[in-house]
């Protein structure tokens, strides 16, 4: 049986070898890649515009941009760029950014969901090279269109997904969007309720759930030493147990273990020894809970868990040095 397989990129590896490993997974079968563009780190439309163009399948993704610092013009046109350069194989993933990094940048985020709403309208209709004239809350533009490129007036193929983890955020996706782009350090059983919001959304546009595509980021750490899996594991589970509690919250993390680790953090980003405290403190049972760490056997376990429980494709974010053996061991199947 063939299995969907996508690979997630953040900042943890150079990105000379990133456009390698995009190559290496194009040619074990992966049909993504997905670009984080989470942090002040780097933007996602670099390295997708790198990899579309030393590959020649493999689909590009951002995962995710949001809906704040680019106005919906802008965002389209570099998009329709990005189509122009990989037609067809060009996903956008755009989600609502987050707390503290929003705020100390000067964003305000104010009602997210019809922020995203009336983004994600806009954007869909410029796409399909319509004229577009509209005045709402958060989105304002009056009689635009993506010009013709090339002597081309066309619809660029470009699905929206939309990267969700609150459960009305969920409902929206299902609703509006072509996809969801489901979030990691969740447990299986967060994505039976995901499920539930995000069928509820797309009953309301008149689809069915499986209309709906599902990729979910996943955290793989893995390794032939089970010890040393856990631990790389340990330092992204407790940073995002501090800093992103509304991921942690969503999974079912006590809530007293959540406080404690903030605690032992001290806030974004982390005092000098936080990161090293707040280890102490998570236990390898959440590790275990919200990542798939382990041997490349318990890694293929825990991603068919996810896959089971909702996911349509893992898109893996590879924290081992050795990104090319979870790829191997991932084109095995799962």
């Amino acid at each position: 049986m063939s299995v969907r397989l996508a690979l997630y990129m953040q900042d943890k590896h150079h990105l000379a070898d990133e456009i390698e490993y995009s190559k290496y997974a194009e040619d074990h079968g992966f049909e993504a890649v997905w670009f984080a563009e989470s942090r002040l780190a780097r933007d996602a439309v670099v390295p997708m515009a790198a990899v579309a163009a030393t590959t020649k399948r493999l689909k590009v993704a951002s995962g995710v941009v949001n809906n704040w610092t680019r106005n919906v013009a802008l965002m389209a046109v570099t998009f329709s760029t990005l189509y122009e350069l990989a037609p067809n194989r060009v996903i956008l993933g755009i989600g609502a950014w987050w707390e503290p990094l929003a705020s100390k940048v000067g964003v305000k985020r104010e009602k997210p969901l019809k922020a995203m709403r009336e983004y994600v309208t806009v954007l869909k209709k410029l796409f399909n090279m319509e004229n577009v004239t509209y005045h709402g809350e958060f989105v304002n533009v009056t009689d635009i269109e993506l010009d013709i490129v090339y002597g081309e007036r066309k619809p660029r193929n470009v699905p929206v997904y939309i990267g969700a983890t609150g459960f009305e955020m969920l409902e929206l996706a299902g609703e509006i969007a072509d996809g969801v782009l489901m979030n990691y350090l969740v447990s299986p059983e967060y994505n039976k309720k995901a499920l539930e919001s995000i069928k509820q959304g797309a009953s309301k546009a008149g689809r069915k759930l499986e209309d709906i595509d599902r990729p979910q980021l996943v955290v793989v750490s893995m390794d032939y030493d089970e010890d040393k899996a856990i631990d790389r594991a340990k330092t992204l589970v407790s940073m995002y147990l501090g800093q992103q509690p509304h991921i942690m919250k969503a999974s079912g993390v006590p809530e007293k273990l959540i406080e404690e680790v903030k605690e032992a953090l001290g806030g974004w980003p982390a005092k000098p020894g936080g990161l090293e405290r707040a280890k102490e403190i998570v236990p390898d049972s959440i590790v275990k809970m919200l990542t798939a760490t382990g041997t490349p056997e318990q890694v293929r376990k825990k991603v068919r868990e996810y896959v089971d429980s909702g996911a349509t494709c893992p898109v893996m974010y590879p924290l081992s040095d050795d990104v090319k053996l979870m790829i191997r061991e991932m084109a095995k199947g799962y």
